[in-house]
């Protein structure tokens, strides 16, 4: 985590102070749960609670350098600030019913503070496809013009992935709010599933379903997978962004604010450095997906070679698709679009875009597909060598005047024809859940 890319809430979230006080609610609830049990003396908990532990993060570290154990440096700490009583914490209880549990609830609040960024740039990109609706522009595939579409349309290909993602993420994090309160392997030779389904209740978790001395790592995988989808996503709109930039294509643009430089030796240039920085951003979270596979597979009930690789990738992965989703917000909503570049560049061929129309007018004429299919081709090889317009190449084509009248041939290079539909494709967009 690096301060430049880490929002506030997640400098809060992963910091020491948050970790051990959440380790703190796990242990407190696991003993009104044991209490209600007659496993612990009533009142233990709340006496603890009543003492107001504040817990010292740098003491925790310093005690750690002896017992080299980060769970019994802990639970030593809060011995010396809450005496007697502490040591009904932890009461057949092993170190990963605490580490799992506080992790299921650090991610679950991870996992909301993302969802509040990706509705964040739901709506913005709701608001652009809506607005460019209707605004034309070329279609590319393989980078070369296609057909016709609408800014709106690129766009709306943004919002549905996004809410895909949104869709996703919601799994993902009912997947990782497990927790587990088992015992050594799980087993609760010392507990009982009662007292982990009341004390993970109180924390907003579901029990493990088959534990062993951890939660099973493949609710993390799905998780960190799913993180690598929204970035790969955001990524594919900086994508675009870049491209509608470029100098020699303009269509789109990044805000370029007052005072704003965009090259410390050329005075001329708006860069594109909000869409370059969310790429890279995107290989930061995509990441920690393989990472996170490979911690699936732990031996037998439990090692820790899982361990140092969440330490890094959780904070990492969780903040920088955050950061990546904000500042994606504010890239669309600050987005200035030239409608006038995309309809010279739609223009650009000289209508032959529109070569499928012709393609499909000449077939519902009579004529084989294959020779319509060299007919149109023939008009679009010489337009592209400048040996006349497309238009004009067809129109003076004797195959084509025999085909079709001229009102049909013009027929074929309607622009509004060809995106009729485009309004429909942006609000199924702003429809869908």
């Amino acid at each position: 985590m690096i301060p430049r890319y880490t929002p506030p809430a997640f400098a809060d979230l992963w910091s020491s102070a948050t970790k051990y006080t959440t380790w703190l609610e796990v242990e407190l609830a696991a003993c009104e749960a044991m209490e209600r049990a007659e496993r612990v003396p009533a009142g233990t908990a709340d006496r603890l609670r009543d003492k107001n532990i504040q817990l010292d993060a740098d003491r925790i570290d310093e005690i750690e350098k002896t017992v080299k154990h980060d769970v019994i440096a802990f639970l030593t700490h809060v011995e010396e600030l809450a005496g007697d009583d502490a040591r009904w914490l932890h009461f057949g209880m092993t170190s990963s019913d605490v580490l799992d549990t506080s992790f299921a609830v650090l991610l679950t609040r991870a996992s909301d503070l993302i969802a509040e960024k990706l509705d964040e740039l739901i709506e913005a990109l709701t608001e652009r496809a809506k607005e460019h609706a209707g605004t034309p522009m070329i279609g590319r595939s393989h980078g070369i013009h296609a057909e016709p579409t609408t800014f709106g349309t690129a766009l709306a290909g943004h919002l549905a992935e996004m809410k895909r993602g949104r869709q996703r993420l919601r799994v993902a994090r009912d997947e990782i709010a497990v927790g587990k309160i088992a015992g050594a392997v799980g087993t609760y030779a010392h507990l009982s599933p009662g007292i982990e389904a009341e004390a993970l209740g109180a924390l907003g978790l579901q029990a493990e379903t088959v534990a062993t001395q951890v939660v099973a790592r493949d609710r993390h995988a799905a998780f960190f997978s799913t993180l690598g989808v929204i970035a790969a996503g955001i990524e594919r709109l900086a994508t675009n962004v870049r491209h509608w930039q470029r100098t020699e294509v303009a269509e789109a643009e990044e805000s370029f604010t007052k005072g704003q430089k965009g090259s410390s030796a050329m005075p001329h240039k708006r860069n594109p450095i909000a869409s370059e920085n969310l790429c890279g951003v995107a290989r930061i979270v995509r990441s920690a997906v393989i990472p996170a596979l490979e911690n699936v597979a732990l031996w037998h009930e439990r090692d820790i070679s899982h361990s140092s690789v969440e330490r890094m990738i959780a904070p990492d992965a969780t903040t920088m698709t955050a950061y990546g989703l904000q500042r994606a917000t504010r890239l669309v909503s600050g987005l200035v679009v030239y409608p006038e570049n995309l309809m010279r560049n739609l223009e650009m061929t000289g209508g032959r875009c529109f070569s499928e129309g012709l393609l499909l007018a000449l077939v519902q004429s009579g004529k084989p597909r294959q020779e319509a299919y060299v007919v149109v081709q023939r008009a679009a090889m010489k337009a592209f060598h400048g040996e006349g317009s497309f238009h004009d190449l067809l129109a003076a084509d004797p195959e084509v005047a025999a085909a079709m009248t001229t009102e049909e041939l013009e027929r074929c290079f309607d622009i509004e024809h060809a995106v009729r539909h485009c309004g429909h494709i942006v609000q199924r967009a702003i429809d869908a859940p």
